[in-house]
This record gives C-alpha cells, sequence and structure tokens, in this order.
C-alpha cells in the first residue's frame, strides 16, 4: 500500500517562516512574469506550476506521483467547470452578435442614460452584481465585459472597469456560496458570518461606483458624476446591510443589485450628469488609439464596438417595447433560469443529484491531516448538469431558437469560441493546478499559519489570507475552504472574536478577485485582449492593493474600537 502524505508547515529546516517563504516562490513567479516581465498569462502560469511542483516535492517532500496528481485534477477542474462557465457564457454573447439583436441591447441601455460613465455603473455593478449573486464563477466578468464594449469602452479600460466591478458582490456570490462553506468548515452559524460581512463588504461597496466613474473617465468624471455613483453605491451598501442582517444570506447581493439598480434608474428620472458629449469623444479617441496600438479591430457586434452617439429621443423613436423585450432576453432568461436553479428547492436538489463524485485515482486518500484525516479535495465533482456552464448552454439553445439563428450557425460561433479562447484554457488550467499543489503540498497553509502568528495584530492581517487565497484560486468560496478554520483557530489563540476573522477571510478575498490570473484571462478573452493580461494586471493591482488596506483596516478597528459596528 503506498504511503500517505502528510503536509508539514516546518518542513523547510523545522522553521515556519524559513517554510513560507519558501512556498511563497510560485506566487512570487506569477507576480513577477506578469507584473514586471510582462510575459503572456499562460506563459506565467506554466511557470508557476512548474515552480509549485518542484517546491512541493523537494522543499515539503511530497512524492513525485502525487504532485503531478494533484496538478492534473486541478487543470481538469480549470477546464470544467471553469472554462465551461466563461465558454459558454462568451458564446452565449456571440448568439446575440450573430441574431443582430445586440445592438438593440445597447439602444436598450441608452433609454436609461445615454451617458457611457453611468452606463459603466449599471452594467458593471448593478447587472454584473446580479450575475455573481446567480452564477459566479466568472461569468459576470465575461458578461459585462463585451457589454460595456457595446456601449463604447476600449477593450483595456471595460476589462478594468468590470473587474473592479465585480468585488463587492463576490462575498455574497453564488448564493453566497463562500459565506456557507466558511460556515461548514468552522461550525459557525452562516447567518451570523454573513451577518458580520453585511457589516464590512457595504464599506466597499458606497467606493466601487465611484472608482467605476473615475476609471471610466478620470477625476473630470468623478467631478461630473458622483451623486449617481455614490447614490447607487450607498443604496447598494445598505441593501446589502440590511440583507444579510435580517432578511436573507443567500439573497443578499440578489436584493442589493435590484435595488441599488433601481436607486440609479430613479435619480437619472430627475438628475443627469453634465459632460456627456466630451467623455464620449474622449472614448472614441481613446478607441482608436487602442486599435492602433494593439492592432484591435472593432469588434463585429452590429456597430457593439464603436462609442454610442445617439441621443435619447432617437433611441426610443427606433426601439419598441417588443424590440426592447428581445434585446434583454437572453439576460432574462438567464437570471430566471439561475434563480430556478439556485432557489427553487426540487430543481436544486435534482440538479444537485445529477453530480458525479469522482476519486481522483491515485491521489484520493493519499493526502491526510496530522489528524490522520483524508484530504476531501481530492475528490473531484462532475457536475456535468448543475454546473453555470451547462445552464448557460441551454439558455445559448433558447436564444438562438427565439432569435432564429440556425443551430449550424449557432454551433459553428461555439466551435470558432472554442479557438478563439484556446490560450485562456491553457491558462486557468494552470492556475488551478498550481491552485491545487500549493493547497495538497500544504504551501498555501503554511503561508496562512505564518501570518496567522501575529498575535492580536493578526486582526489587521487577517483580510490578506482571503486576498491570498482567491488571488491564487480565483474563488472565494476556495479562499475560505483554505483559511477558514485557520482564521478560526488563531482567532481563539489570540482573544480575538472567531466569528470577525472568518469574515474578514471572506471580505478579503473579494479584492484579491481582480488580480486572480484566472479572472484576469476571463476578462481578457471577453473583451478580445488574449496575450494582455500582464498589461491588465499592472492597472488592477495596485486598486486591488488599496482596497485591501481600507479592509485591513475597517477589521482591525472593528476588533478594538469599531467593535460596535459588530452583531
Amino acid at each position: 500500500m503506498t504511503a500517505t502524505y502528510t503536509p508539514n508547515t516546518t518542513a523547510v529546516g523545522g522553521s515556519l517562516w524559513l517554510t513560507a517563504l519558501i512556498a511563497m516562490l510560485p506566487l512570487a513567479t506569477i507576480f513577477v512574469t506578469l507584473g514586471a516581465l510582462r510575459w503572456k498569462a499562460y506563459k506565467a502560469g506554466l511557470t508557476a506550476i512548474a515552480v509549485a511542483i518542484l517546491v512541493a516535492i523537494l522543499a515539503f517532500g511530497m512524492p513525485i506521483h502525487l504532485a503531478f496528481l494533484a496538478a492534473s485534477e486541478g487543470a481538469v477542474f480549470g477546464l470544467f467547470p471553469i472554462t465551461w462557465i466563461v465558454l459558454t457564457a462568451i458564446w452565449l454573447y456571440q448568439v446575440t452578435v450573430v441574431s443582430g439583436r445586440f445592438e438593440d441591447l445597447r439602444g436598450t441601455f441608452n433609454l436609461v442614460s445615454d451617458d457611457p460613465r453611468v452606463t459603466a455603473i449599471l452594467i458593471a455593478f448593478c447587472f454584473g452584481g446580479l450575475m455573481e449573486a446567480l452564477a459566479g464563477f466568472g461569468a459576470p466578468v465575461a458578461i459585462t465585459g463585451v457589454m460595456l464594449m457595446a456601449v463604447g469602452f476600449s477593450a483595456l479600460r471595460a476589462a478594468m472597469i468590470v473587474l473592479v466591478a465585480n468585488t463587492a458582490p463576490v462575498a455574497f456570490g453564488a448564493i453566497a456560496t463562500p459565506i456557507i462553506t466558511a460556515g461548514t468548515l468552522t461550525g459557525i452559524d452562516y447567518h451570523h458570518i454573513g451577518a458580520y460581512v453585511g457589516r464590512q463588504t457595504p464599506v466597499l461597496a458606497s467606493l466601487v461606483p465611484l472608482l467605476l466613474v473615475f476609471l471610466a473617465d478620470g477625476m473630470r468624471g468623478l467631478k461630473q458624476t458622483w451623486p449617481v455613483a455614490l447614490v447607487v453605491g450607498v443604496t447598494f451598501g445598505i441593501a446589502q446591510f440590511v440583507s444579510a442582517n435580517h432578511i436573507s444570506v443567500e439573497l443578499t447581493d440578489i436584493i442589493a443589485s435590484l435595488v441599488g439598480l433601481a436607486a440609479g434608474v430613479i435619480m437619472l428620472r430627475f438628475w443627469q450628469p453634465a459632460g456627456r458629449e466630451e467623455a464620449i469623444a474622449r472614448l472614441h479617441g481613446e478607441l482608436d488609439r487602442e486599435q492602433a496600438e494593439l492592432g484591435l479591430s472593432t469588434p463585429d457586434a452590429g456597430g457593439a464596438g464603436g462609442v454610442a452617439t445617439m441621443t435619447k429621443t432617437a433611441v426610443a423613436q427606433r426601439l419598441t417595447s417588443a424590440r426592447i423585450g428581445m434585446a434583454l432576453f437572453p439576460y432574462l432568461l438567464v437570471i430566471a433560469v439561475f434563480s430556478l436553479a439556485k432557489l427553487w428547492g426540487p430543481f436544486k436538489t435534482f440538479l444537485a443529484n445529477t453530480d458525479r463524485k469522482i476519486h481522483w485515482p491515485g491521489l484520493d486518500g493519499q493526502i491526510v491531516s496530522k489528524a490522520g484525516k483524508p484530504s476531501s479535495s481530492t475528490i473531484y465533482n462532475f457536475q456535468w448538469l448543475s454546473s453555470p456552464g451547462t445552464l448557460l448552454l441551454i439558455c445559448g439553445i433558447i436564444v438562438a431558437l427565439v432569435y432564429r439563428v440556425p443551430l449550424s450557425r449557432a454551433a459553428k460561433e461555439f466551435g470558432a469560441t472554442v479557438v478563439k479562447m484556446r490560450f485562456s484554457m491553457l491558462t486557468i488550467a494552470s492556475v488551478l493546478a498550481l491552485a491545487y499543489v500549493m493547497n495538497l503540498s500544504g504551501q498555501t497553509i503554511t503561508i496562512g499559519t505564518w501570518i496567522a502568528g501575529t498575535g492580536a495584530a493578526f486582526a489587521f492581517l487577517s483580510p490578506i489570507l482571503g486576498w491570498i487565497g482567491t488571488a491564487v484560486t480565483g474563488s472565494d468560496t476556495s479562499a475560505n475552504a483554505l483559511f477558514a478554520t485557520l482564521q478560526q483557530t488563531a482567532a481563539e489563540k489570540a482573544g480575538i472574536d472567531p466569528t470577525l476573522l472568518v469574515a474578514a477571510n471572506t471580505a478579503g478575498g473579494v479584492v484579491g478577485k481582480m488580480i486572480s490570473p484566472q479572472n484576469l484571462t476571463i476578462a481578457a478573452t471577453a473583451v478580445g485582449l488574449l496575450g494582455q493580461e500582464s498589461l491588465i494586471f499592472r492597472k488592477v493591482v495596485w486598486w486591488s492593493v488599496g482596497l485591501l488596506a481600507i479592509l485591513c483596516l475597517l477589521i482591525g478597528l472593528q476588533s478594538t474600537a469599531l467593535s460596535w459596528m459588530l452583531p
């Protein structure tokens, strides 16, 4: 019988800090190759997984075959369900493009506001938050990225905006899966954890729309549009707080997104920002420069790649209620299907029963904790029907039928999307392989244990663990699976409220998602910037670090002077 492997947090010279520094080498590889050397994401990912395997074998003493088997499971998980979700989300968009209906969608958004800076808030933050609530796993970034390009944003600016927007909703994403996971692992009532998170992420929510208009049009745009940005952000945050504490943790993002969207629409009936025409002209100039510098062509979306210049009156004259309904149909269908799948008990149970648990050959049962408990991460869950990607595929087929797009043409677009995403698939597979090797070999938990050894000061540092976990895995749920129990144990040893630090792990993860190579690749693929992930990374990394600093300060103070904020 093959000997089992137990991760050792002091594998290098019996020293925790030295072992942790060695364990950081794969992460350093990602940051250096993407940020400093400006490598393509798939090359950075492949290099990082090679470093992680070497560290696992040479430093942590993980058997060679287990290291490679861990990488293989992670790679498969990266392809299905992660890549599958992104692939079907982009294909659904392509079906709307070839149908000729996408131009009507742009016109529909113009009816709400013909100012692209405001539209960025409504699409990336409100609609993206709704998609995060129902689907998650990168689908909001993929869908809202192409929608922003439809209203005139350059590819790079659209990618930046959707990545920064995909923060505050993440903690309660996929029907609060990250929080439920944390509760399951720690034994703390997840409703209690959600109430704490509901007193942390609303602070971010109030700031994010302001950041979005700054990203869209700089300080001038912020000065001209801050009232509506503040109204949407504060309203979203208040709704998030109320729902998480008094209504439903699972429905928090759905409620917050709809309330924030409604607040924005109502305000725009009585107030419009100045400088719309100038902002459009600046966006048009940037789009032309980007296409010239990066060799990009205008997206084939029935004119969707150009800057919207039609007035509300012109749009209203062209669009009928039937055309508006048909333009919104794909997204209303997605909301309806995912609501049924996530919220209707019988259908949710039916889908869950179709999942197939695969005990990864040669790996399952071979990774055990010091207590002798086998790792559950070696069981691969094949969600062939319940996966958000499969649900998006079903939605796409229905949309093709309703839009009268021949299924042969839809299949051709699917094949073209697969070809387009080939390097993205390689990137996502390599990044998830990296995550699995780091997790199963003990590299990730070693880093966390080292950071957790700071005593009472750990309250200020605890969000960093969630940030690291999500940056590596691309998932706040995975970050909680890695560090929730560690946060709980560290809090008990330091005399800090355990629920606060478990919630901090969740909150910290939301700002790590924008720099995850997985999410960077999704954004780059959606907007047509394949191979430019390092450029996007350099544009958003400081926003991620800045928001993380705010969370660290907030949660550190919540453990002391601001304890009155907690339930």
